[in-house]
Protein backbone atom coordinates (compact mmCIF):
# COMPACT_ATOMS: atom_id res chain seq x y z
CA UNK A 1 0.00 0.00 0.00
CA UNK A 2 1.28 3.46 -0.84
CA UNK A 3 0.72 5.81 2.06
CA UNK A 4 -0.16 9.44 1.55
CA UNK A 5 -0.79 12.00 4.25
CA UNK A 6 -4.23 13.53 3.86
CA UNK A 7 -3.20 16.69 5.67
CA UNK A 8 -5.41 15.88 8.69
CA UNK A 9 -3.98 12.54 9.80
CA UNK A 10 -3.11 13.90 13.23
CA UNK A 11 -6.29 15.85 13.98
CA UNK A 12 -6.98 15.70 17.71
CA UNK A 13 -3.59 14.24 18.61
CA UNK A 14 -1.05 15.79 20.96
CA UNK A 15 2.58 15.08 20.12
CA UNK A 16 5.80 16.08 21.86
CA UNK A 17 8.87 16.57 19.67
CA UNK A 18 12.21 16.93 21.46
CA UNK A 19 14.75 19.26 19.92
CA UNK A 20 12.06 20.87 17.77
CA UNK A 21 13.66 24.29 17.38
CA UNK A 22 16.13 23.30 14.65
CA UNK A 23 16.90 20.90 11.84
CA UNK A 24 14.99 17.66 11.52
CA UNK A 25 13.08 18.26 14.75
CA UNK A 26 11.77 21.57 13.42
CA UNK A 27 10.54 20.05 10.15
CA UNK A 28 8.97 17.15 12.05
CA UNK A 29 7.01 19.65 14.13
CA UNK A 30 6.05 21.69 11.06
CA UNK A 31 4.80 18.64 9.15
CA UNK A 32 2.87 17.27 12.12
CA UNK A 33 1.25 20.68 12.67
CA UNK A 34 0.27 20.74 8.99
CA UNK A 35 -1.43 17.39 9.58
CA UNK A 36 -3.59 18.85 12.33
CA UNK A 37 -1.70 17.80 15.46
CA UNK A 38 -1.23 19.84 18.56
CA UNK A 39 2.55 19.91 18.71
CA UNK A 40 4.56 20.59 21.85
CA UNK A 41 8.09 21.71 21.00
CA UNK A 42 10.54 20.56 23.64
CA UNK A 43 13.53 22.92 23.45
CA UNK A 44 16.52 23.58 25.66
CA UNK A 45 16.52 27.19 24.46
CA UNK A 46 12.95 28.47 24.63
CA UNK A 47 13.84 31.68 22.76
CA UNK A 48 14.79 29.52 19.78
CA UNK A 49 11.67 27.49 20.40
CA UNK A 50 9.57 30.62 20.12
CA UNK A 51 11.26 31.42 16.79
CA UNK A 52 10.38 27.93 15.59
CA UNK A 53 6.74 28.48 16.60
CA UNK A 54 6.71 31.73 14.59
CA UNK A 55 8.22 30.01 11.57
CA UNK A 56 5.67 27.18 11.66
CA UNK A 57 2.73 29.55 12.07
CA UNK A 58 3.92 31.53 9.06
CA UNK A 59 3.51 28.38 6.95
CA UNK A 60 0.67 26.63 8.78
CA UNK A 61 -2.10 29.10 9.61
CA UNK A 62 -3.95 28.08 12.74
CA UNK A 63 -1.21 25.67 13.82
CA UNK A 64 -1.68 24.44 17.38
CA UNK A 65 1.73 24.80 19.02
CA UNK A 66 3.30 25.17 22.44
CA UNK A 67 6.89 25.31 23.60
CA UNK A 68 8.25 23.86 26.85
CA UNK A 69 11.77 24.01 28.18
CA UNK A 70 13.47 20.62 27.91
CA UNK A 71 17.08 20.01 28.92
CA UNK A 72 17.75 16.33 28.42
CA UNK A 73 21.28 16.67 29.79
CA UNK A 74 19.89 17.58 33.22
CA UNK A 75 17.89 14.65 34.54
CA UNK A 76 16.68 16.63 37.56
CA UNK A 77 14.80 19.04 35.27
CA UNK A 78 12.64 16.43 33.53
CA UNK A 79 9.77 16.16 36.06
CA UNK A 80 9.14 19.92 35.79
CA UNK A 81 9.15 19.68 31.99
CA UNK A 82 6.57 16.90 32.06
CA UNK A 83 4.41 18.89 34.48
CA UNK A 84 4.63 21.88 32.13
CA UNK A 85 3.09 19.83 29.31
CA UNK A 86 -0.24 20.33 31.06
CA UNK A 87 -1.86 17.26 29.47
CA UNK A 88 -3.32 14.05 30.86
CA UNK A 89 -2.56 12.00 27.77
CA UNK A 90 0.04 12.07 25.00
CA UNK A 91 -0.49 10.39 21.64
CA UNK A 92 3.16 10.32 20.61
CA UNK A 93 6.61 11.51 21.57
CA UNK A 94 9.41 11.92 19.03
CA UNK A 95 12.81 11.39 20.66
CA UNK A 96 14.76 13.56 18.26
CA UNK A 97 16.94 15.98 20.23
CA UNK A 98 20.64 15.32 20.08
CA UNK A 99 24.07 16.85 20.35
CA UNK A 100 27.14 16.11 18.23
CA UNK A 101 30.37 17.43 19.73
CA UNK A 102 33.54 17.80 17.70
CA UNK A 103 36.03 19.03 20.28
CA UNK A 104 38.70 16.65 21.58
CA UNK A 105 37.81 17.06 25.25
CA UNK A 106 35.22 14.86 26.90
CA UNK A 107 32.40 16.93 28.41
CA UNK A 108 30.02 15.98 31.21
CA UNK A 109 26.34 16.66 31.97
CA UNK A 110 24.93 18.11 35.18
CA UNK A 111 24.89 14.62 36.67
CA UNK A 112 28.43 13.84 35.51
CA UNK A 113 27.59 11.68 32.50
CA UNK A 114 29.34 12.00 29.13
CA UNK A 115 27.39 14.77 27.43
CA UNK A 116 26.43 13.07 24.14
CA UNK A 117 25.41 9.84 25.85
CA UNK A 118 23.54 11.87 28.48
CA UNK A 119 21.64 14.02 26.00
CA UNK A 120 21.02 11.62 23.14
CA UNK A 121 20.23 8.50 25.15
CA UNK A 122 19.97 8.82 28.93
CA UNK A 123 17.77 11.91 28.86
CA UNK A 124 15.33 10.28 26.45
CA UNK A 125 15.34 7.02 28.45
CA UNK A 126 14.40 8.95 31.59
CA UNK A 127 11.89 11.15 29.75
CA UNK A 128 9.89 8.08 28.68
CA UNK A 129 9.76 6.94 32.31
CA UNK A 130 8.24 10.29 33.31
CA UNK A 131 5.86 10.33 30.33
CA UNK A 132 4.68 6.74 30.82
CA UNK A 133 1.36 7.60 32.53
CA UNK A 134 0.45 10.05 29.73
CA UNK A 135 1.36 7.59 26.99
CA UNK A 136 -0.61 4.84 28.72
CA UNK A 137 -3.65 7.14 28.93
CA UNK A 138 -3.77 7.58 25.12
CA UNK A 139 -5.07 4.81 22.88
CA UNK A 140 -2.46 3.44 20.47
CA UNK A 141 0.22 5.90 21.56
CA UNK A 142 3.68 5.81 19.97
CA UNK A 143 7.28 6.40 20.99
CA UNK A 144 9.39 7.31 17.96
CA UNK A 145 13.14 7.02 18.50
CA UNK A 146 15.24 8.91 15.97
CA UNK A 147 18.46 7.00 15.40
CA UNK A 148 21.24 7.71 12.95
CA UNK A 149 23.00 6.21 9.95
CA UNK A 150 26.15 6.62 12.10
CA UNK A 151 25.00 3.77 14.34
CA UNK A 152 25.48 1.23 11.53
CA UNK A 153 29.24 1.17 11.86
CA UNK A 154 29.51 1.36 15.66
CA UNK A 155 29.39 -1.25 18.40
CA UNK A 156 28.78 -0.64 22.08
CA UNK A 157 31.28 -1.43 24.80
CA UNK A 158 29.12 -2.16 27.83
CA UNK A 159 32.18 -1.68 30.05
CA UNK A 160 32.69 1.85 28.70
CA UNK A 161 29.28 3.20 27.68
CA UNK A 162 30.31 6.74 28.57
CA UNK A 163 33.70 6.75 26.81
CA UNK A 164 35.56 7.27 30.08
CA UNK A 165 38.59 5.30 28.91
CA UNK A 166 38.65 6.02 25.18
CA UNK A 167 36.90 9.21 24.09
CA UNK A 168 36.65 9.95 20.39
CA UNK A 169 33.85 12.43 19.57
CA UNK A 170 32.61 10.92 16.31
CA UNK A 171 32.63 7.39 17.66
CA UNK A 172 31.02 8.43 20.96
CA UNK A 173 28.24 10.13 19.02
CA UNK A 174 27.59 7.04 16.89
CA UNK A 175 27.54 4.88 20.00
CA UNK A 176 25.09 7.19 21.75
CA UNK A 177 22.74 6.90 18.76
CA UNK A 178 23.17 3.13 18.71
CA UNK A 179 22.22 3.06 22.40
CA UNK A 180 19.09 5.02 21.51
CA UNK A 181 18.15 2.55 18.77
CA UNK A 182 18.79 -0.47 20.98
CA UNK A 183 16.52 1.17 23.56
CA UNK A 184 13.79 1.79 20.99
CA UNK A 185 13.69 -1.84 19.90
CA UNK A 186 13.98 -3.17 23.46
CA UNK A 187 11.22 -0.84 24.65
CA UNK A 188 8.86 -2.34 22.09
CA UNK A 189 9.76 -5.90 23.11
CA UNK A 190 9.01 -5.10 26.73
CA UNK A 191 5.80 -3.24 25.90
CA UNK A 192 4.57 -6.22 23.83
CA UNK A 193 5.42 -8.63 26.64
CA UNK A 194 3.17 -6.59 28.93
CA UNK A 195 0.36 -6.31 26.41
CA UNK A 196 0.68 -2.52 26.43
CA UNK A 197 -1.10 -0.30 23.92
CA UNK A 198 1.96 1.87 23.27
CA UNK A 199 4.17 1.02 20.28
CA UNK A 200 7.87 1.86 20.02
CA UNK A 201 9.17 2.53 16.48
CA UNK A 202 12.72 3.37 15.40
CA UNK A 203 13.51 5.69 12.50
CA UNK A 204 16.49 7.44 10.99
CA UNK A 205 16.57 10.46 8.66
CA UNK A 206 19.32 9.32 6.30
CA UNK A 207 21.86 11.88 5.16
CA UNK A 208 20.27 15.26 5.78
CA UNK A 209 22.23 18.43 4.98
CA UNK A 210 21.58 22.09 5.80
CA UNK A 211 22.62 23.05 2.27
CA UNK A 212 19.76 20.98 0.81
CA UNK A 213 17.22 22.30 3.32
CA UNK A 214 14.75 25.11 2.47
CA UNK A 215 14.84 28.35 4.44
CA UNK A 216 12.54 28.92 7.39
CA UNK A 217 13.01 32.52 8.48
CA UNK A 218 13.55 33.81 11.09
CA UNK A 219 14.87 30.44 12.25
CA UNK A 220 17.06 29.40 9.35
CA UNK A 221 17.95 31.04 6.05
CA UNK A 222 19.80 29.11 3.35
CA UNK A 223 21.85 31.38 1.11
CA UNK A 224 22.20 30.99 -2.64
CA UNK A 225 25.85 30.04 -2.12
CA UNK A 226 24.89 27.28 0.31
CA UNK A 227 22.26 25.98 -2.09
CA UNK A 228 24.71 25.83 -5.01
CA UNK A 229 27.36 24.11 -2.90
CA UNK A 230 24.84 21.51 -1.84
CA UNK A 231 23.53 20.62 -5.29
CA UNK A 232 26.11 17.88 -6.07
CA UNK A 233 25.39 16.19 -2.74
CA UNK A 234 21.70 16.05 -3.69
CA UNK A 235 22.46 13.01 -5.82
CA UNK A 236 22.97 10.85 -2.73
CA UNK A 237 21.69 12.96 0.20
CA UNK A 238 18.67 15.16 0.95
CA UNK A 239 17.54 18.08 3.10
CA UNK A 240 16.34 18.00 6.67
CA UNK A 241 12.75 18.58 5.58
CA UNK A 242 12.97 15.28 3.65
CA UNK A 243 14.72 13.55 6.54
CA UNK A 244 11.74 14.39 8.73
CA UNK A 245 9.34 12.51 6.46
CA UNK A 246 10.25 9.06 7.82
CA UNK A 247 9.62 10.34 11.34
CA UNK A 248 6.24 11.86 10.49
CA UNK A 249 5.15 8.70 8.72
CA UNK A 250 6.16 6.60 11.73
CA UNK A 251 3.98 8.84 13.90
CA UNK A 252 0.92 8.84 11.63
CA UNK A 253 0.75 5.75 9.43
CA UNK A 254 -1.70 3.32 11.10
CA UNK A 255 -0.13 0.37 9.27
CA UNK A 256 3.27 0.84 10.91
CA UNK A 257 3.60 -1.30 14.01
CA UNK A 258 5.95 -1.41 16.97
CA UNK A 259 9.45 -2.80 16.58
CA UNK A 260 9.86 -1.63 12.99
CA UNK A 261 12.72 0.47 11.56
CA UNK A 262 11.98 3.14 8.95
CA UNK A 263 14.31 5.33 6.91
CA UNK A 264 14.85 6.75 3.42
CA UNK A 265 14.53 4.31 0.53
CA UNK A 266 17.69 5.06 -1.51
CA UNK A 267 20.64 3.35 0.21
CA UNK A 268 19.23 4.53 3.53
CA UNK A 269 20.43 8.04 2.67
CA UNK A 270 17.70 9.81 0.72
CA UNK A 271 14.26 9.32 -0.78
CA UNK A 272 10.81 8.34 0.38
CA UNK A 273 10.32 6.52 3.70
CA UNK A 274 10.37 2.74 3.66
CA UNK A 275 10.70 -0.10 6.11
CA UNK A 276 14.21 -1.41 6.67
CA UNK A 277 15.63 -4.53 8.24
CA UNK A 278 17.69 -3.49 11.27
CA UNK A 279 21.31 -4.60 11.45
CA UNK A 280 21.76 -7.45 13.92
CA UNK A 281 23.79 -5.37 16.37
CA UNK A 282 20.89 -2.89 16.68
CA UNK A 283 18.55 -5.54 18.06
CA UNK A 284 20.99 -7.78 19.97
CA UNK A 285 19.14 -8.92 23.08
CA UNK A 286 22.16 -9.21 25.37
CA UNK A 287 23.44 -5.74 24.47
CA UNK A 288 19.97 -4.21 24.74
CA UNK A 289 19.46 -5.78 28.17
CA UNK A 290 22.82 -4.45 29.32
CA UNK A 291 22.10 -0.96 28.02
CA UNK A 292 18.66 -0.95 29.68
CA UNK A 293 20.04 -2.04 33.05
CA UNK A 294 22.88 0.48 32.92
CA UNK A 295 20.54 3.29 31.84
CA UNK A 296 18.11 2.54 34.66
CA UNK A 297 20.95 2.53 37.19
CA UNK A 298 22.38 5.80 35.90
CA UNK A 299 19.07 7.67 35.68
CA UNK A 300 17.28 6.18 38.68
CA UNK A 301 14.17 5.44 36.62
CA UNK A 302 12.85 2.66 34.42
CA UNK A 303 10.31 3.43 31.65
CA UNK A 304 8.23 0.44 32.72
CA UNK A 305 8.84 0.20 36.47
CA UNK A 306 8.87 2.29 39.60
CA UNK A 307 11.77 4.72 40.17
CA UNK A 308 14.96 3.41 41.71
CA UNK A 309 17.94 5.20 43.21
CA UNK A 310 20.34 6.58 40.59
CA UNK A 311 23.88 5.22 40.58
CA UNK A 312 26.79 7.59 40.94
CA UNK A 313 28.64 8.16 37.65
Amino acid sequence: MTWHSSGQQAEGKTILVTGANAGIGYFTAEQLAANGATVVLGCRDTAKGDLAVRAIRARVPGARLRCVRLDLADLSSLPATVDALGVDSLDAVVLNAGVLLSGPDRRASAQGHELMFATNHLGHFALIAHLAPMLTAAANSRVITVGSFAARSERLDLADLQSEYDYRPKRSYGRSKLAQMLFGFELDRRLRARGAGTASIVVHPGGALDSLTPSRPPLFVRTTTQRLRGLPAGVVLHGKHAGAESIVRAVLDPDITGGQLWGPRVFGLRGQPHRETPHAHMTDLDTATGVWAASSALTGVDPLDRPSTPARP
